[in-house]
């Protein structure tokens, strides 16, 4: 299980929080076609290393939060507010 360190509530368990999706996939414009929508929502990418994430604590503050997490070892490099940059995460060890 991840242990999530909400800003706003301090560390808490996964479950009370909620995987939104990917963070660093562009939204299309709101004048897209039907086809930029679907790629958007349906088409997923698998990536293995670091991955900037959405979670929404919805049994605490109820906050959208931006996370830098491993896909594999699924540590958590940064918990930040939804308009914050991404750091760049840490280099591989062993890669």
């Amino acid at each position: 299980m991840l242990r999530i360190p909400c800003p706003h509530c301090g560390e808490r368990d996964e479950t009370e929080f909620r995987y939104r999706g990917d963070a660093g996939k562009a939204r299309p414009a709101g004048d897209a076609d039907i086809a930029a929508f679907a790629t958007y929502v349906y088409e997923r990418d698998n990536p293995l290393g670091w991955h900037v994430e959405w979670w929404m604590h919805v049994a605490g503050c109820r906050k959208l939060l931006k996370l830098v997490r491993h896909t594999l070892s699924h540590e958590i490099h940064a918990v930040l507010a939804p308009d914050a940059e991404p750091p760049f995460p840490p280099r591989e060890q062993g890669r």
